[in-house]
């Protein structure tokens, strides 16, 4: 499965037209999604003391099955390879979302079923 920090407004609109896309699909051509070890520090640092988040969770084989492609790709400043979705997603894709924000510390935890290990 990935994951995707989406803005409130971007999934509303999703589920108006069946397909989430965001604003770096259109700057730069993917929509930047994390496996489940990146999520925190993804949300600190570029969504510190936001409240009003939703994580998406989509399956990958399906993003396959509706022919939108998935690469991992090297990102220098994170030492890490990200996932990129290179299309719109299609809501058949979303398994699951939930709320995502910042508690009163500042800090994001992870909904209770995504908990890794080491986290």
């Amino acid at each position: 499965m990935l994951y995707r920090i989406a803005e409130p407004a971007d999934w509303h609109h999703a589920q108006q037209t069946g397909f989430f896309a965001s604003a770096d699909l259109a700057a730069e051509g993917f929509i930047h999604s994390s496996e489940p070890h990146q999520i925190l520090e993804t949300a600190r640092r570029y969504y510190a003391g936001r409240a009003d988040l939703v994580l998406l969770e989509w399956d990958e084989a399906a993003l396959a099955a509706a022919g939108v492609r998935v690469e991992r790709e090297w990102v220098a400043s994170r030492q890490q390879h990200f996932a990129h979705v290179f299309g719109p997603v299609p809501l058949g894709a979303v398994c699951r979302h939930w709320l995502l924000g910042a508690d009163e510390s500042g800090g994001f935890q992870l909904p209770p079923e995504l908990v890794v290990l080491g986290e």
